[in-house]
């Protein structure tokens, strides 16, 4: 036989052979996948032209109809794995938040989440702490607040409460008396979250870790503004409470700060207005009537520190006379813990202006109606957290924004240090290397104010004018 003709019946001796094995594992593999193992079926079958196979995955039809179980080892789970379920970002200034992406058992007596992991019978516990404050850089506060636990293990105990939306879990411990601490350390955090984390309008679970016991119930009307889940307080509980997800922490963006590029809706300062139109709509409207007919002057707001001992008026008296002179109609705002929200809703959103000292009242600002007028009066040293507590605010609300800055000679701090002294003379320079204690307590809590009468007029027949505009331009009045 010719070389060539040997190899020929080589080559198809060959072939025959290589078929008839592809034949046998075909049969071999179709046979295995008829056992109740629940893998994938893996067929090597032949193409029309039986000159190439082709690898196919497809499912049993017990599977397509989820009558069998995957085994866990060659197919995900349902259930992201355990890496992905719990997720912490701690790298925020102002705050740390975790994530649970999956169910989880909360028991209040610890303070702990449990994440079921069946896997992780023979390894150690996943573990994650976090103080869900929005005030991690405070270095006074933070040791104080009590941490919450994550865990993530084999054993987990029983549900006695099911939840069918998540839970969103953060601490009140702090300042909350304070009514500016209230929104800074509150309620804007509390917004920037909602609209991060549930930002198609998704209901949720609020879950307080501490704080105190009157919050809840003095703030009712505007925490149903996001939620209509009655609120967990952890130390009123003694049986665990199960969630299909939870978030704990809250984020913030900075003092009194709502970036909307870092929000996924994107919502502004207006938009945080409206939670409060929100909430006080059905008491405001009677009230704000009876308000607006009372006289034909703008409404000046004068909020008023009463009983205070630091940054305090001397003048008080004579600079509410110039006010009336000017030609406004002057309104005494003295809130305090008992003050009701809806009725200082109302006040001030149908008032046309507002003045105030630096201080916590200047916060209700935030009801004002958009184009009414805010005048602060800031004394020496405070420029930055003017601006940056109330003047931010006031901007991103659209209220015309007045400040009256106080100068040395009508600063108490002249008397105590001289008028020509750094600390009177330029706050600024001493500022440059932070604002610790030592300095804040001078400025805030060691000062008092004498009004120049003369430059107080002038300032504020300019706000009479912006707020008589603004009274004509709503058509408020007679």
């Amino acid at each position: 036989m010719k070389r060539g003709s040997l190899c020929s019946v080589t080559k198809l001796t060959l072939v025959g052979l290589l078929s008839l094995i592809s034949i046998l594992i075909t049969a071999q593999i179709n046979l295995s996948s008829s056992s109740s193992s629940g893998h994938p079926i893996l067929r090597l079958s032949l193409s029309p032209n039986h000159s190439e196979t082709t690898l196919t995955n497809q499912s049993s039809p017990e599977e397509a109809h989820g009558e069998m179980k995957p085994d866990p080892l060659l197919r995900p789970s349902s259930r992201p794995p355990i890496a992905s379920q719990i997720k912490c970002d701690r790298t925020a200034h102002c705050y740390d938040f975790c994530s649970i992406n999956g169910p989880t058992v909360l028991d209040p007596t610890t303070s702990t989440f449990f994440v079921m992991d069946s896997e992780r019978s023979n390894r150690p516990n996943i573990v994650e702490k976090i103080k869900p404050s929005p005030r991690k850089f405070d270095q006074f506060l933070m040791p104080r607040v009590k941490n919450i636990t994550i865990i993530s293990g084999p054993i987990s105990p029983p549900c006695h409460v099911q939840h069918n939306v998540p839970a969103l879990v953060f601490s009140l411990a702090g300042y909350m008396k304070n009514f500016w601490h209230a929104f800074n350390d509150g309620f804007v955090p509390l917004f920037i979250t909602v609209n991060t984390v549930f930002a198609n309008g998704e209901d949720f679970v609020i879950v307080i870790t501490e704080g105190p016991d009157w919050w809840a119930p003095r703030y009712a009307d505007i925490l149903k503004v996001f939620t209509k889940q009655p609120i967990i307080t952890l130390k009123n509980e003694n049986i665990t409470h199960c969630f299909p997800s939870a978030h704990v922490g809250l984020i913030s963006h900075g003092f009194m700060e709502i970036n909307p590029t870092l929000i996924p809706n994107s919502k502004t300062y207006m938009h945080f207005r409206d939670v409060f139109c929100e909430a006080f709509k059905s008491h405001h409207h009677s009230q704000t009537l009876s308000l607006k007919n009372l006289t034909t002057r703008p409404r000046l707001l004068f909020a008023s520190r009463k009983g205070a001992i630091t940054r305090a008026m001397l003048n008080k008296r004579e600079a509410i006379r110039i006010m009336t002179e000017v030609g406004f109609d002057v309104v005494l705002f003295e809130p305090n813990k008992n003050t009701s929200l809806r009725e200082s809703y109302a006040l001030v959103s149908s008032s046309h202006a507002m003045i105030g000292l630096h201080g916590a009242a200047l916060t209700h600002s935030v009801f004002l109606r958009p184009g009414s007028i805010l005048m602060q009066i800031v004394p020496i040293g405070l420029e930055w957290v003017a601006q940056t507590f109330f003047g931010r605010v006031a901007k991103g609300i659209k209220l015309e924004y007045m400040e009256y800055k106080i100068k040395p000679e009508e600063s108490s701090l002249a008397k105590k240090y001289g008028k020509d002294s750094l600390m009177v003379r330029d706050p600024t320079a001493l500022q440059k290397g932070g604002w610790p204690p030592e300095l804040m307590n001078i400025y805030l809590l060691d000062q008092n104010v004498t009004l120049d009468l003369i430059r107080f007029r002038e300032y504020l027949q300019e706000g009479y004018k912006k707020a008589k505009m603004f009274m004509h331009k709503e058509g408020d009045g007679i």
